[in-house]
């Protein structure tokens, strides 16, 4: 990466176990995109006035050149992002997903349909 990985904690003490899984799935990220140029992470905690056991809300900002590919995880969708990691996993590999697909149209490796858009494209 051309600029430092960032991670922000909200709401919470920042982690070095967290950090360091974070470091992790960042690196798995690179091996599928070696372009990223950078990325930010915000682990978010719901403030503490609200229940316990709400789930954590993860963003993932990468950027590659030409794109920034922003991944949120949905608190009210998983319940079981009431663990940190388990949310991670979850918002990392949404990320991945989104970067192979881009790595896929970059090689023209996605089919095009006869009008030239891709499938599902509106």
């Amino acid at each position: 990466m051309q600029t430092p990985l960032r991670i922000t904690f909200r709401h919470m003490e920042p982690s070095p176990a967290v950090e360091e899984r974070i470091r992790e799935y960042v690196g798995h990220l690179e091996r599928f995109h070696e372009r990223i140029t950078g990325c930010h992470v915000v682990v978010e905690r719901p403030a503490a006035h609200r229940h316990k056991g709400a789930p954590f809300a993860i963003k993932i900002d990468v950027t590659v050149p030409g794109e920034e590919i922003v991944v949120r995880s949905d608190r009210a969708e998983h319940p079981a992002h009431a663990d940190v990691y388990v949310a991670l996993h979850d918002a990392f590999d949404s990320a991945r997903r989104i970067l192979q697909d881009r790595v896929r149209e970059q090689r023209g490796d996605v089919k095009r349909h006869a009008g030239g858009e891709p499938p599902g494209a509106p």
